[in-house]
Order: structure tokens, then C-alpha cells, then sequence
């Protein structure tokens, strides 16, 4: 009986292991944040605390990973709530891209 808790155990933590599978049921879509000069680091992290529900270190992580290197994801997970962070996030005029 232990045996077989073990055995479906293992398999729950393999298929949880697999995030870098593309074809794993369309679940590896992403929202892109890109960088631009027409926002200040407050704006830009007031409406990430509104999209993903993140902490303001967070936030401010983000916001400056954006800033030094132009891009950031900002979300990973099924397609349709990757576009209600992207909406969300253009509700001020941030660049956003959702890709898989």
C-alpha cells in the first residue's frame, strides 16, 4: 500500500517538474513587460501589484529588470490570464507582449 502512495507521489512531482514542456497542455504562455521613458518606476509598479497580485519588493524588482535590460516576464501561466495581465498593464500605455 506504501508502495503505491509512493508511486503516484513521484509521478504528481514528475509532471510538476516539466514547466520548460511547450506542448504541456498551452500552459507556458507568458506576459513580456518592456521597457520605455514615458512611465516612472511608480506607475509602472502600482499596476504590477494590480496585474499579478505581487508584493511591492517585487514590484520594484520587476520594475528595475525592465529598466537594465528592457524586458521582463512578468507572468507565466495559461493564455487567457497571461492577456488579463497584459490588459491590465496597458491600461497606462506599457509596452506588454503574451507569447508562448
Amino acid at each position: 500500500m506504501a508502495e503505491a502512495v509512493f508511486m503516484a507521489t513521484a509521478t504528481i512531482l514528475k509532471k510538476s517538474q516539466e514547466p520548460t514542456d511547450t506542448s504541456n497542455k498551452g500552459f507556458l504562455w507568458k506576459t513580456i513587460l518592456f521597457n520605455c521613458n514615458c512611465h516612472s518606476f511608480d506607475q509602472v509598479e502600482r499596476q504590477l501589484l494590480k496585474a499579478i497580485h505581487c508584493s511591492l519588493s517585487r514590484a520594484r524588482e520587476i520594475s528595475g529588470q525592465v529598466h537594465n535590460t528592457g524586458s521582463s516576464v512578468v507572468y507565466t501561466g495559461p493564455r487567457e490570464r497571461c492577456e488579463a495581465v497584459s490588459m491590465v498593464l496597458e491600461d497606462i500605455g506599457l509596452i506588454v507582449k503574451v507569447s508562448q
